[in-house]
């Protein structure tokens, strides 16, 4: 483990009330930050799902003793899908003496928050964040429980094949993250056969993109861009070109997973395969926490609740098992053996990446049923 400081800064503005209970003023609880996209431009359905599934697990640690008597406390940091809002959150949260960071949904922001945890020598559990360059060197401060996206994308991409999809298009906006996707689908598919070109969403209208598709001969595109915006408006653009009733839309970054989907689309959002970090049937602990999620949301939980529910969990052991000191916390990554709501969780070195990564969380390819669209049909399983 590389040497890096641990005395976080001594001052800082004063925490938010958790929405995990009481604040503890006699300093006894154990602080966990918690970093979640709440508003726009950031992802805020994502960011509801993630919060509840990380809420939800800090009152069970609480209901079970805590950390050896000592509660655990949650201070959330809405990032806003801001990475310069989410590093200073995390130097506030370290000056507010939190033992580890958790969450964060969107990748670019998330690399921005564990550069900077790995700089203050602060753990960072990741909950949901993909992208596979999280830091630029190797760390024992960070660690992930989402899959990398080159694990995740290389099987969209063999489904992609699978249904006879070569001629690929993807719809795209400056992003790390989407330029990250679209090399991993280009250096994936090329060998077999397939091709991918590059449509600027920024630069083409709906229709114009619909033109373009035509020229290309295109039999997928993929949406590598933001959602609502361009995202609803290319989809109902290319449902209403009868010119593209035989291309298949997809979105491997999982924008049909949730109910703002459903909403902005009704139909039109249905039969476009997504990536989700689930497993084909959950265990009676993935029900268990599934019935009380769905009570908190309102709603069916996403796989990112499910996310935010292991992420705590996690923590909860490393602290009961290691104590709480970051260092502990963060030598605690290769020892983890923790059920999940959707497997065991194991820490290891995966070839290519950084952080401390369980190697693998389960993989869906899923669509909304067009017959039905507030059901999820399993298309395949990675």
């Amino acid at each position: 483990m590389n040497p890096r400081p641990n005395t976080p800064p001594s001052t800082s503005p004063s925490p938010s009330p958790s929405p995990s209970g009481a604040e503890h003023p006699d300093g006894a609880s154990v602080r966990l930050g918690a970093l979640v996209p709440l508003t726009r431009p950031g992802w805020a359905e994502a960011g509801r799902h993630l919060l509840a599934g990380l809420d939800l697990a800090v009152r069970e640690v609480n209901e079970t003793g805590g950390i050896d008597g000592r509660p655990l406390e949650l201070l959330v940091r809405d990032t806003a899908a801001d990475p310069e809002r989410a590093a200073a959150a995390v130097d506030e949260l370290a000056g507010l003496g939190a033992t580890a960071v958790a969450g964060e949904y969107h990748s670019v922001v998330a690399r921005a928050a564990a550069a900077r945890a790995d700089a203050l020598g602060l753990p960072f559990l990741c909950s949901s964040a993909v992208l596979d360059g999280l830091t630029g060197e190797p760390t024992e401060w960070v660690a992930r429980l989402a899959p990398a996206q080159s694990h995740g994308w290389r099987l969209y991409a063999d489904f992609l094949l699978g249904a006879g999809r070569q001629r690929i298009a993807v719809a795209t906006q400056p992003s790390a993250y989407w330029a990250s996707g679209t090399r991993i689908l280009r250096d994936h598919l090329a060998p077999l056969g397939g091709s991918v070109a590059e449509l600027d969403a920024n630069a083409l209208t709906p229709e114009a993109l619909c033109d373009t598709l035509v020229e290309h001969g295109a039999t997928a595109l993929l949406l590598l861009v933001g959602h609502p915006e361009p995202a609803v408006p290319i989809v109902r653009a290319v449902r209403k070109d009868r010119r593209l009733a035989d291309v298949l839309i997809g979105a491997p970054a999982g924008q049909p997973e949730f109910a703002e989907w459903a909403e902005a689309l009704g139909g039109d959002g249905a039969g476009i395969p997504f990536l989700r970090y689930l497993p084909e049937h959950l265990g009676p602990l993935g029900e268990r926490v599934g019935k009380e999620l769905r009570e908190r949301l309102g709603e069916a939980p996403s796989f990112v609740a499910f996310e935010g529910w292991d992420t705590v969990t996690v923590l909860a052991a490393a602290l009961r098992s290691h104590g709480t000191d970051r260092a502990a916390v963060a030598a605690s990554w290769p020892h983890v053996a923790v059920e999940g709501t959707r497997g065991t969780i194991r820490f290891s070195r995966a070839p290519g990446i950084g952080v401390r990564q369980w190697t693998w969380a389960p993989v869906q390819i899923a669509d909304r049923d067009p017959a039905e669209p507030g059901r999820f049909r399993i298309l395949r399983t990675g």
